[in-house]
């Protein structure tokens, strides 16, 4: 596994651990009686840099299979937001992934913004990012064959049951949704051979004291990072966005100098450009690689392999 808290399993705690939906799908991978290595390098709080750097080294090292590759909410949330630098550093972990035979799983994911809530003039620029990390998603996706799944539609975050109390992250019936979602498509192509996720939690909700503890530290720790580091700048746009509007232009000049940064990124990543010192990849080798042996998706903790059962 490779991004972020999504895939690190924050919000479905097991144990004192956190297990989400890399684990719960990995259950489900192979045939009864199989085993199915996971290696889940994801972390909260992770960037494509991170993903880019030290998890795609050890990921690479590793040689799976399958390869889930979703970061890209915290990157939005950056006052650094370089949509070019993204889709370079993405393109080049999954041409890297692609090149050893891995199978790459890829999900496009719901703006921050909507998440939380936030007055249109603070909501409208996270959402036009996330806009654009989500179309290099999808053409990456495309490129490399991913198994794709769609996490941006409203009925994901309208559904308050599949959420923390942050709303931020998912809660347990979130990450075995996930699971149940990748299970299905991987069972289209042939490469999940177990039964899938069970859709109901094994464990009891949160109580509302835990809830309120959730927020109380997890939340507030966040609101305090992303306070020092994007919310200058956010106002900043959200003030843009207010000009905008007062002058009577409206937020299409925004719209279009966006669109016209993704526009640049997607050329260059299709051109074939890519961070110097990268290698050269190749696609399409080994694709019928069959899951039941080794498959990351990104970090959760020390170089940590788990053998599943599935």
């Amino acid at each position: 596994m490779l991004g972020d808290s999504l895939s690190e399993g924050v919000g479905d705690r097991v144990d004192g651990a956190w297990r989400g939906w890399a684990a719960l799908l990995a259950d489900g991978l192979a045939a009864d009686g199989a085993e199915t290595a996971l290696l889940n390098l994801a972390v909260s709080g992770a960037l494509s840099g991170d993903v880019a750097g030290d998890q795609a080294r050890r990921a690479l090292a590793f040689r799976p299979h399958l390869a889930s590759v979703v970061v890209g909410v915290n990157d939005t949330l950056r006052h650094t937001f370089d949509i070019a630098l993204l889709a370079r550093r993405l393109d080049r972990v999954c041409a890297d992934l692609d090149a050893l035979g891995a199978v790459l799983l890829t999900a496009c994911l719901p703006d921050p913004g909507r998440m939380l809530g936030l007055p249109p003039p603070l909501a409208r620029p996270l959402a036009r990012r996330q806009r654009s990390v989500n179309a290099v998603v999808h053409a990456l996706s495309a490129r490399y064959g991913a198994v794709h799944l769609h996490l941006d539609d409203r009925a994901w975050t309208d559904d308050r049951s599949l959420w923390s109390a942050d709303r931020l992250h998912l809660g347990e019936r979130g990450h075995r949704a996930v699971a149940a979602g990748f299970h299905r498509l991987l069972a289209d192509r042939g490469l999940a051979h177990g039964a899938p996720p069970a859709p109901e939690p094994d464990r009891p909700p949160p109580t509302r004291a835990e809830s309120l503890l959730w927020l109380a530290t997890a939340g507030t720790g966040w609101v305090l990072r992303r306070s020092r580091d994007l919310l200058p700048q956010l106002l900043l746009l959200a003030g843009a966005e207010l000009r905008h509007r007062t002058d009577g232009t409206g937020t299409g000049p925004l719209d279009v100098r966006a669109d016209d940064a993704l526009a640049a990124a997607l050329a260059a990543t299709a051109d074939g450009r890519r961070d110097p010192g990268a290698p050269a990849h190749r696609t399409g080798t080994n694709r019928t690689a069959v899951p039941g042996t080794a498959w990351a998706a990104a970090p959760r903790s020390d170089s940590r392999t788990t053998p599943t059962t599935g």
